[in-house]
């Protein structure tokens, strides 16, 4: 007897990036990653807080699960778009994963003071770019429970 196949709906997952390399990347990894999420991309601060807020052209924006963001961002740097999420109420809930290059130890407490969920160092080479998204993706989706 075979158990039933269980049809889960996809994750929205945002992830906040602006190196297209490491969107192409991040992209390919959650594919292959077979967890049913959808990853949407911002590109910037500005862009990222306007999905969140379903403004302009991200009225119809699906909340997300869980946030991938950047730090060094143009036009509104990765610190302020997590500082403006943990201060809103209905954003507040949803989980932040800093995914920089950076590993200044200011960075990284900074991060942790603004209430990051955690801080991931961005891999420099593919292949570790593709295993820590698939890893992130696992955890994330797979692992813990998160809020509705």
């Amino acid at each position: 007897m075979s158990s039933p196949k269980l049809t889960l709906k996809p994750v929205e997952v945002l992830l906040v990036e602006d190196n297209p390399g490491d969107i192409r990347l991040i992209q390919e990894a959650f594919k292959e990653g077979g967890l049913c999420s959808h990853l949407n991309v911002t590109r910037d601060g500005e862009q990222a807080m306007a999905f969140l807020r379903q403004q302009g052209a991200y009225s119809e924006s699906p909340r997300p699960a869980f946030i991938i963001l950047d730090l060094n961002l143009p036009k509104k740097n990765g610190r302020e778009v997590l500082s403006e999420i943990k201060e809103d109420k209905e954003l507040r809930k949803i989980p932040v994963v800093i995914l920089s290059t950076s590993t200044n130890n200011e960075d990284v407490a900074g991060a942790y003071g603004l209430h990051a969920n955690c801080y991931v160092s961005k891999p420099l080479d593919i292949e570790n770019l593709m295993r820590l998204s698939r890893s992130l993706e696992d955890f994330w989706l797979a692992t813990v429970v998160l809020p509705a």
